[in-house]
């Protein structure tokens, strides 16, 4: 008997000193399990695509993450993100820019730069224009292709919802800040890039991550909306992708913030999906347009 209960109190010290690399001097579990972190992005649908993949991404390197990524447009995000329901507010444009937004309660993290050009059906026969050529189709002085070398066929205009950071930018860079005419308008950049591929003699615009064969993207002045065009400012229809939090993030949050800014994002899925990482700009914009080299 006295074997066996020497073997049973033999036996009991070993699991105990097995498991003891779980424990620390007081008794307690040094073994943690990773915290849960959920995580709501909201905003431009231009940027969906750079914060979709890269949540993705992000999520199978790092379980505990849960990353919803929402359109609804640059306005919706801002709002949403300073009243508090959303964890990141996804926008085009600088928070200074819109009104009613508290720009100075939230904070601005620059994750890409993304081109925006006018996009056509691609049978109207027209593939370069001018700059005042844009201007007078989009406020309703052009009204037909014939008339800046095209085919003989009535212009569609559709324009973008007015919270879209999208339509800011072109209008601003674009148009020069004229005003679009009263048209149909859409608030998802898919959907845009459908209906204009569908719909004989449309125009509208997009960012570059969305445009495709399926459509005829137009140069302006002789100059093509390309990364390298953007790069120098020669092509001066792009904005800064902003992801805007409340305040100083959270860790957690500031952990897949930093992953948008890391190389794999950067020189990965940002340029994959035809934005242009940050550090490969030469040139800075504030958020009252002024424009210098860096």
């Amino acid at each position: 008997m006295k074997k066996i209960s020497f073997m049973l109190f033999a036996l009991t010290a070993f699991a105990a000193g097995c498991g003891s690399a779980a424990t620390n001097s007081s008794g307690t579990s040094t073994e943690t399990t990773p915290e849960q972190v959920k995580i709501v992005a909201v905003g431009s649908t231009a940027l969906q695509p750079l914060v979709d993949s890269a949540a993705i991404s992000f999520q199978e390197q790092n379980p505990n993450y849960e990353i919803s990524v929402q359109g609804g447009g640059s306005g919706t995000g801002l709002s949403q993100v300073a009243n508090g329901s959303v964890t990141l507010g996804n926008s085009d444009v600088f928070a200074e820019e819109k009104d009613g937004i508290p720009a100075d309660e939230l904070v601005d993290h620059l994750v890409a730069v993304v081109g925006m050009a006018p996009v056509v059906h691609k049978e109207v026969g027209v593939t370069d224009i001018t700059q005042q050529q844009l201007i007078d189709i989009f406020t309703g002085k052009i009204t037909n292709w014939n008339e800046v070398g095209g085919n003989d066929q009535e212009i569609v205009v559709m324009n973008r919802a007015s919270g879209s950071g999208t339509r800011a930018t072109f209008e601003t860079f674009g148009l020069n800040g004229a005003v679009g005419i009263q048209s149909q308008e859409q608030d998802s950049s898919g959907t845009v890039r459908k209906i204009v591929a569908e719909t004989p003699g449309a125009i509208s615009y997009l960012a570059l991550s969305y445009i495709d064969d399926s459509l005829q993207a137009l140069s302006i002045d002789g100059v093509e909306p390309t990364i390298e065009n953007i790069q120098t400012n020669d092509w001066v229809i792009w904005s800064y992708q902003h992801v805007y939090t409340k305040g100083e993030p959270a860790p957690g949050v500031q952990e897949f913030l930093d992953y948008l800014v890391s190389d794999e994002v950067q020189q990965g899925v940002v340029q994959d999906l035809g934005y242009v990482a940050i550090t490969d700009m030469n040139v800075e914009r504030s958020a009252t347009g002024e424009v210098t080299n860096k």
